[in-house]
């Protein structure tokens, strides 16, 4: 078990290079096996029922992208409060907030369950379904709402560990769950032939394998968190904390949400169904490139929250400063594979020419500009880490909501359907312009506001 004492030693004085290994390590091999399902499971629809089911899949995405939006709010929001509350040694307040995110996040996968299966028809269209696309949403969303409280759990509660210090059970829970989905899925679809269908089944069973993983840690000792029955009971001071931090993961996913079904429908509009079958695998393949990114942030977030708690202002500079360098030469990686190899990784997804020739033109105007998205990523969490509510917010809403959306909107009128993938690039570079400007200016004034704060300040503007 990971002691108190020895994860406030860990974190607050081991070298950062090995600190940020043993954190984000095991937190990127969790994203990489989540975002290695998608593909697969992506693939196993495209080859074994058809492009018009990926075209199904990216239909769905909006709503699992909102689910996913809430989970991370709690999550991360609760991730932020317990660092830096043990950073301090409050730890009554630490237990209460990882409390407060268990119980809401049964709520809110209740809630979500309910009223998607209710409104679900209507919803698909939203989305920017067409006739040939609505059936095949139809059946897989009809069965992936069912595990929303296992998902909004297992995703909210992988950030509770991941903040006292323990990424190693976060990573088992999503490799245990996404491991079982890749096994499920090829006897789902092809041995039990429920298609697309199959494909959700084998998705909702391997959650509920998360979830029991993280309910027999939390409850059975190993955790430093000393939860009780009392710390389940809502505490609205500690909630309000957790939604206001968290509120920066919530926007940028529900600006995918809203992204998506703006690009669906304008897809829909331009180009048809094989269009937006082709803008699901990119979609696949620019998560798979972006999951390392997210694990490093998520291994970065404890160690700047912990150290700007514990007022050691040196380790929260070097710590952002080793970041934003393995998070850049990350980018570049994939922006390297993708813009060199479109062709082949479309052929992995399905044998239809025409989606390999639509994709290989799209992906490489859409990666154009990835090498600067580290930045984007890392400079948001750096602010959400220390507690910092409205850059977090705004840098949020910077990409997706602010540029992205609006350009997807507006540059198709100007260039037709490939104004489409345009708006992707322009909107990265705009955003980059924006963290980069904020984040110099508050490391350059960290100094000063750390002799002035308080030992854990709640939030700040």
């Amino acid at each position: 078990m990971l002691t108190a004492e020895k994860r406030d030693r860990m974190l607050g004085e081991e070298s950062m290079g090995r600190l940020l290994a043993r954190l984000s390590i095991p937190a990127t091999v969790g994203m990489i096996v989540g975002a290695t399902y998608n593909v697969v499971d992506t693939i196993f629809i495209g080859r074994g029922v058809g492009a018009l089911a990926i075209g199904g899949l990216t239909i769905s995405f909006p709503i699992q992208m909102f689910l996913m939006g809430i989970a991370l709010m709690i999550g991360l929001g609760t991730a932020s409060v317990v660092s830096r509350n043990l950073g301090a040694g409050n730890t009554e307040r630490a237990y209460t907030a990882a409390g407060n995110a268990f119980s809401v996040s049964v709520i809110v996968g209740l809630i979500v369950m309910i009223l998607g299966l209710l409104f679900l028809e209507p919803l698909i269209y939203l989305f920017g379904a067409t006739d040939s696309l609505a059936g095949y949403a139809n059946e897989y969303l009809s069965v992936i709402l069912l595990g929303s409280v296992f998902m909004s759990f297992s995703m909210s509660s992988n950030n509770v560990a991941r903040a006292e210090g323990n990424a190693t059970v976060a990573m088992l829970s999503m490799v245990i769950g996404m491991g079982m989905n890749i096994i499920l899925d090829p006897i789902f679809i092809f041995g039990f032939k429920m298609g697309i269908r199959g494909a959700a089944f084998a998705t909702i069973i391997s959650q509920f394998l998360s979830f029991l993983w993280l309910i027999i840690y939390f409850t059975g000792g190993r955790s430093s968190l000393h939860i009780k029955l009392k710390h389940l009971i809502p505490d609205f001071k500690v909630l309000g904390e957790i939604f206001t931090l968290g509120v920066p993961a919530f926007i940028r996913h529900l600006g995918a949400t809203v992204l998506a079904t703006v690009l669906n429908n304008t897809l829909r509009i331009y180009g048809g169904d094989m269009y937006i079958a082709t803008a699901g695998v990119i979609n696949r393949l620019m998560a798979f490139a972006l999951m390392p990114l997210f694990g490093l942030a998520q291994g970065f977030q404890p160690i700047a929250g912990f150290n700007y708690g514990a007022k050691k202002i040196a380790r929260v500079k070097e710590s952002l400063k080793l970041t934003l360098s393995i998070g850049t030469l990350i980018s570049i990686f994939f922006f390297l594979i993708m813009m060199l190899f479109p062709a082949f990784l479309m052929r992995f997804f399905t044998t239809e020419q025409e989606m390999i020739t639509i994709g290989k033109t799209a992906l490489r105007i859409v990666v154009f500009a990835m090498p600067l998205v580290g930045l984007q990523v890392l400079g948001a969490t750096y602010f959400q880490a220390v507690g910092k509510a409205l850059p977090s917010i705004i840098l949020g809403l910077s990409r997706q909501v602010l540029f992205l959306i609006p350009l997807a909107v507006l540059l198709p009128l100007a260039f037709g359907l490939n104004g489409v993938f345009y708006a992707f690039p322009t909107a990265d570079i705009l955003a980059t312009i924006v963290t980069g400007l904020w984040l110099i200016f508050d490391v350059r004034t960290l100094n000063r506001e750390l002799s002035a704060a308080e030992p854990v300040p709640e939030i700040s503007a």
